[in-house]
């Protein structure tokens, strides 16, 4: 479960989100908008294990992921309209200022009409945990652990494991590595891995139950409380695969967040056990 405590953003976290803002997605073609979104649909996700980037001392490399459905693309801004249709306390004039920052829709023309900039197919964005938290279980889902999350994340193009297949492996880099547009794709519009999941890696980033489970506890190197090797570089040291630099942005993206935050390019997808 996430905890509610959520310590100041340190100088290596905040360095990584200065810098993750600014990718961009290399999948979708700007001006390529639809006016039908897709139906929404999830895939079984089935089960096996996965290698976490970061092993905490004492506790074995791998963890057994039972299967699990999960959303075959991220929530669309026609998705949401119809949420906050239904529930007025998470309207943009309405949403109490503790769950879910200044920002909250601010893309949107109005509480009830998302407008030109947000168009129906295009994925919901400047939404805070809280309310991807609310909206998935107002649809009788939840967010996808961390866990599950980069366990899905981890199928490729055209087998299981993506670390094999190089054209997966190409992708990734390629996203990673490119700023963001000024308006985002639509959903469902890159190609989908071998499960039938679209844009993992390739439109927004997204909010998991647990984002700020690799947080420290304390806010300075002098706290004893602290994992220590989870500052600066030190945080390379012991993991899994450190050339593995996109899953060191997404974790470095994660910690750096509050629950409250709305940001441009940050969504959700909602997950469901079986």
């Amino acid at each position: 479960m996430v905890s509610r405590h959520h310590p100041p953003m340190h100088a290596w976290t905040a360095g990584l989100l200065f810098l993750l803002v600014l990718l961009r997605p290399a999948y979708g073609e700007e001006g390529a908008a639809k006016e039908s979104p897709p139906k929404a649909s999830m895939v079984e996700v089935p089960a096996g294990t996965h290698r976490p980037l970061f092993v905490p001392p004492g506790e074995t490399n791998s963890v057994q992921v039972p299967v699990f459905r999960l959303d075959r693309h991220p929530v669309t801004n026609g998705d949401y309209l119809e949420f906050v249709s239904q529930n007025p306390k998470w309207r943009r004039s309405q949403v109490k200022r503790i769950f879910a920052d200044e920002n909250y829709l601010r893309h949107w023309a109005g509480d009830l009409e998302p407008g030109e900039a947000a168009m129906s197919n295009q994925p919901v964005t400047w939404v805070s945990w809280f309310a991807a938290k609310a909206y998935a279980q107002w649809q009788g889902k939840r967010l996808p652990t961390v866990t599950e999350w980069e366990y899905a994340a981890t199928h490729g193009f055209s087998t299981l494991d993506g670390s094999k297949d190089p054209e997966f492996q190409a992708a990734i880099r390629r996203w990673y590595s490119t700023p963001s547009p000024t308006s985002l794709p639509l959903v469902a519009q890159g190609r989908a891995n071998i499960l039938g999941i679209h844009d993992f890696h390739g439109l927004v980033w997204e909010w998991t139950a647990d984002f700020n489970s690799s947080l420290v506890t304390g806010d300075a190197r002098g706290n004893s409380g602290i994992e220590r090797q989870l500052f600066c570089g030190a945080g390379s040291a012991g993991n899994r695969n450190p050339s593995d630099y996109p899953a060191f942005l997404r974790y470095g993206f994660r910690s750096s967040l509050k629950a409250s935050y709305c940001i441009h390019n940050l969504g959700f997808r909602c997950a469901a056990d079986l």
